[in-house]
């Protein structure tokens, strides 16, 4: 008789590892990442600059759920959304104590929260956008929008190196954790355990930058080969790459949708306004 293998690698390195991959090129798939990049990046402005005009509670509680429904219907990954929801988590707390202990009352409580929920709807609004683009159509579509050459590959690049910077980490960690042994005893709530662990990482800091210098200089290296400083100076270089870029029907519906739906979160907080006092 067999017996059903249980998942024992969450939360651990490789699958943050893992997480990290999927979320850096996008292969969750989801509503926003089948859209034009240069739309994408106009959605998320238009979307991150809507609780910015406003002071009622109402508004910004719906604009947060309509957030919320992006995070969920672009395939958002379990890393970031528990990241996201552990520093919500955290804030709340701060601004209960904030309120308690510096001789604050319930309002103001309200005022840190209104500050709070618009940060919140501008973080999830990234994690939809950002998430769904990879390396490759972000750069696009700063390239398309103008940018200079240099800052869309360093965008793209950065996308690339958070895989490499944790691979290493890996490495690095699981090699001292074999030439160091842990110690015998935990000592009170596992402190021993705790330092030795911290100790690990502080000594891995320099490793990881040296070995992630080394692959950042291989990976240069490369591309001068191949061409990349005079492809970002050619026109041609320039049609090739944006050549793929569309805006379709699918775009327009999102962006039309998002537009009446944000004017819907105004209209409802104007039937039933919550202003902090």
């Amino acid at each position: 008789m067999k017996l059903a293998r249980k998942q024992r690698d969450v939360l651990s390195v490789e699958w943050v590892k893992l997480e990290l991959i999927r979320t850096a090129y996008a292969t969750r798939g989801g509503l926003i990442s089948r859209m034009d990049p240069r739309v994408v990046i106009g959605w998320y402005v238009l979307f991150a600059m809507a609780p910015w005009f406003t002071h009622n509670l109402t508004t910004l509680a719906c604009l947060f759920a309509l957030a919320s429904v992006f995070v969920v219907i672009s395939r958002v990954g379990p890393l970031v959304l528990g990241l996201f929801v552990i520093g919500l988590g955290f804030e709340l707390v701060y601004l209960v104590l904030a309120a308690t202990l510096f001789g604050g009352d319930f309002t103001t409580f309200v005022a840190l929260t209104e500050v709070t929920v618009k940060l919140g709807v501008v973080s999830l609004v990234s994690l939809a956008a950002f998430v769904s683009l990879d390396p490759e159509k972000l750069s696009d579509a700063l390239l398309a929008l103008r940018f200079p050459p240099a800052v869309a590959f360093a965008v793209s690049y950065g996308y690339r190196m958070m895989p490499i910077l944790v691979e290493e980490f890996s490495t690095v960690m699981e090699g001292y954790q074999l030439r160091e042994a842990p110690p015998i005893k935990g000592g009170v709530l596992g402190w021993r355990h705790l330092a030795h662990w911290a100790k690990i990482v502080v000594k891995a800091f320099y490793p990881i930058f040296l070995n992630t210098a080394k692959s950042v200089r291989t990976t240069v290296e490369a591309l001068e080969a191949r061409g990349f400083t005079f492809a970002t100076i050619d026109p041609r270089g320039r049609e090739i790459r944006l050549g793929s870029l569309r805006v379709t029907g699918l775009d327009i519906a999102v962006v039309a949708a998002t537009v009446v739906a944000i004017t819907g979160c105004y209209a409802v907080g104007a039937a039933w306004p919550l202003h902090r006092t």
